[in-house]
């Protein structure tokens, strides 16, 4: 959250950091994502084409005033740029108002794409969860790399064994780099690509069962793995810092000592009186 000025306006301030105020902009963000997907029909676009357009850019405009509330909030310009979604928000927003003309039809459409993306920097939990995924990049090059090599490997094998039994999922390099995508994401990869090679080549089973064993449930799931423990060393970050929780558990012993006392008082009343 961006730094706040003693001397901005009181109202503004609670307008932009309000609970409405981001409910508004996600549904804005609902409604652009809605309006662009409608225009993916041309039988529903094509009559309404001037209205589209119009409603388009009302919400551009309307995205524009959030971004100039929140940076008019702001302490300074310069630490609302220091968070990198404040960055991405302006980029989206004024690209919608400088690529304007029928030759840049198919940029602004996917810019237009792109202000769905907004609702990540809208939405604190999806924001700490983009971060925590964006941590993991440099250990995924490692195991990207890993899986390269893996995949070369099995893919010369492969045209070596099979060019003749299946050139067209063994025939070049590249179909065997392709056909072993399909088979590491499981799609047919038994109907559709080693039965068949199986008929000819009764062994090929061995080729297949170690790519998968290896590259599905061991390579794949060290980027599952990666991706896990960035997440929940994230969540820590979050997480009270160690004196808070210190401080909240003598709390709650405090409490217990105190229910016992009051309870051995009532005891003893409840003694005396008989």
């Amino acid at each position: 959250m961006e730094q706040i000025s003693q001397g901005k306006p009181g109202w503004l301030v609670q307008l932009v950091h309000h609970r409405s105020f981001t409910k508004v902009v996600m549904i804005l963000i609902l409604l652009n994502a809605l309006l662009v997907g409608l225009e993916t029909y041309p039988v529903l676009y094509e009559p309404y084409s001037g209205l589209f357009h119009v409603a388009d850019r009302i919400l551009l405009w309307l995205f524009t005033i959030e971004i100039v509330l929140r940076l008019w909030a702001a302490d300074k310009i310069s630490s609302f740029l220091k968070d990198n979604w404040n960055i991405f928000d302006l980029i989206v927003i004024l690209s919608g108002h400088f690529f304007v003309g029928a030759q840049f039809i198919t940029v602004l459409r996917i810019l237009r794409i792109l202000r769905v993306l907004r609702a990540v920097s809208v939405i604190p939990s999806l924001r700490k969860m983009v971060n925590a995924l964006l941590l993991t990049i440099p250990a995924m090059g490692n195991i990207g790399l890993l899986l390269s090599i893996f995949f070369y490997i099995y893919s010369v094998i492969g045209t070596f064994l099979f060019a003749d039994a299946a050139p067209e999922y063994f025939g070049t390099l590249h179909a065997s780099l392709l056909t072993l995508f399909q088979v590491v994401t499981l799609e047919s990869w038994a109907s559709g690509v080693m039965r068949p090679i199986l008929a000819i080549v009764p062994w090929s089973w061995l080729y297949f069962v170690t790519f998968i064993l290896l590259g599905t449930f061991v390579i794949f799931n060290l980027f599952v793995g990666v991706i896990v423990t960035n997440i929940d060393k994230a969540n820590e970050e979050d997480a009270p810092p160690s004196e808070v929780k210190e401080l909240e558990k003598q709390i709650a012993e405090l409490k217990e000592v105190l229910l016992q006392i009051r309870e051995d008082q009532i005891a003893q009343k409840r003694q005396g009186s008989d």
